[in-house]
């Protein structure tokens, strides 16, 4: 029997107000290493290790399988086995892969079944929601023009050149309105160029992936804290977007939020500018605390986003100490950009499930808690060029991460065809909605029951 809304609401906050506990998903073992240390993508990767029970090897669903040598030959990418070996990889695999065939090549890896359950919450049922929807969107992408993702390639390529030349504009003309005109182009365009780039990061190893590092964040890092921890568990304990902003930001409901938690819409304006370039701090103070395989996580590609400061200078000819002074401008207002464009994009909104909240199911069907666990935009999809730069289309693109944002479009009618079918409640808004959304989640601290 489903308990009463204000029920809910004492037991939830009465479990929140007791450390280590999960309050949407109270089976679940809370998440190893959640509050400690760096939380940072590395640490994510060993706690979440030290919870799945996969042995050391690679666990789908409830079996054990060991990919070591097929690593070099996955047509993703060898670095997604290296970064998921010894997790479960359940939720990873079914989104990753959509085409029917992979299931059936994994019986030549499998090496015995899980002795354990597995800690997350999520089902893929065969008569699901979501297994269902990844059958028809398979077929769907079929029918898909070949040339669709062209749009978004050229998009990036533009602002990638955009921001070469505007950033060092800024340093070569001495007119100080000038210089400050082309000073905002190259911080506009880093946050959308690093926006446009998480298009590439979800899929096979390709070239434009590294242009995210002129941000001087990691694709690597990004790859674990958003592709195989936001996306796989959106908005649950094991976020490591969420969990990484605290304590200065919260994002869960939680009683006990403190004061500058709950006026998180000011917060950010002094967190945001600085995650770029501290997030590349932490990266490198791994290296002394890291050994073996995560010591090595600090790779060549790190070192990218100096090429932006090296390449201004040599450019615009000035000295060295005020294209440094320019540079730094530059990439604390696009980390401000970034940021803010994040946070308003989908999944901080009262209406939006968060840990906390009530769910359904406690063993939801994965894609209908995608679809409970944001709001669309409709202002934003749509326009290919909005949907690259303002994390558009997010709903087909936490379901479908692998596919190219600009070809999410043709998808719709069967995506809203399943949701009414299954009744997984999609729902829109709008930017400025999203807006004031997050300025209300971010004070939020009662919980909610979802009934739909």
């Amino acid at each position: 029997m489903t308990p009463k809304k204000s029920e809910w609401t004492a037991e939830a906050n009465e479990r929140a107000s007791k450390k280590k506990t999960h309050v949407s998903f109270p089976q679940l073992k809370y998440p190893s290493l959640r509050d400690e240390g760096l939380r940072d993508p590395i640490q994510w990767l060993t706690g979440k290790s030290m919870d799945d029970g996969a042995e050391g090897l690679w666990r789908v669903h409830d079996k054990l399988y060991d990919f070591t040598s097929f690593m070099k030959n996955h047509p993703g990418g060898e670095e997604w086995l290296k970064l998921t070996k010894g997790t479960d990889i359940t939720e990873a695999f079914e989104s990753h892969h959509l085409s029917p065939t992979t299931e059936k090549m994994l019986r030549k890896f499998y090496i015995r079944d899980a002795k354990t359950p597995r800690n997350s919450p999520f089902t893929f049922h065969e008569d699901g929601f979501y297994k269902n929807l990844k059958r028809a969107v398979h077929e769907a992408l079929k029918k898909i023009p070949q040339d669709a993702s062209a749009i978004a390639d050229r998009i990036t390529d533009g602002l990638f050149a955009t921001l070469i030349c505007s950033s060092s504009l800024a340093c070569w003309i001495e007119n100080y309105y000038v210089a400050t005109f082309w000073y905002v182009i190259a911080s506009l365009s880093l946050a959308m160029l690093t926006v446009t780039c998480h298009n590439y990061i979800h899929r096979r190893t390709n070239w434009r992936m590294y242009l995210f590092n002129m941000s001087m964040w990691s694709y690597r890092d990004f790859r674990v804290s958003h592709v195989l921890s936001h996306h796989l568990y959106t908005n649950t304990l094991m976020d490591l977007e969420i969990s990484s902003l605290e304590p200065f930001l919260f994002y869960n409901p939680r009683k006990d939020k403190p004061l500058h938690g709950r006026l998180g819409f000011i917060t950010e304006f002094f967190l945001f500018p600085f995650i770029f370039l501290f997030s590349f701090a932490k990266r490198f103070l791994s290296i002394f605390l890291r050994k073996g395989f995560f010591k090595a996580h600090y790779s060549w590609h790190d070192a990218i986003g100096f090429l932006l400061p090296l390449c201004m200078w040599f450019t615009s000819g000035s000295d060295f100490l005020p294209v440094l002074y320019t540079w730094l401008w530059i990439n604390c207002t696009g980390s401000l950009i970034f940021f803010l464009i994040a946070v308003n994009a989908a999944h901080h909104h009262p209406e939006v499930l968060k840990d906390g909240d009530q769910p359904r199911s406690e063993t939801p069907d994965w894609g209908e808690h995608q679809v409970i666990a944001l709001l669309d935009r409709k202002d934003i999809n749509g326009n290919t060029f909005a949907v690259m730069t303002l994390f558009g289309e997010h709903a087909l693109h936490h379901l479908f991460p692998t596919l190219d944002h600009s070809i999410l479009k043709y998808l719709h009618p069967v995506f809203i065809e399943l949701c009414d079918k299954y009744r997984a409640n999609y729902r829109t808004s709008t930017q400025f909605q999203m807006v004031l959304g997050q300025i209300k989640e971010t004070m939020r601290t009662d919980f909610k029951t979802v009934n739909k």
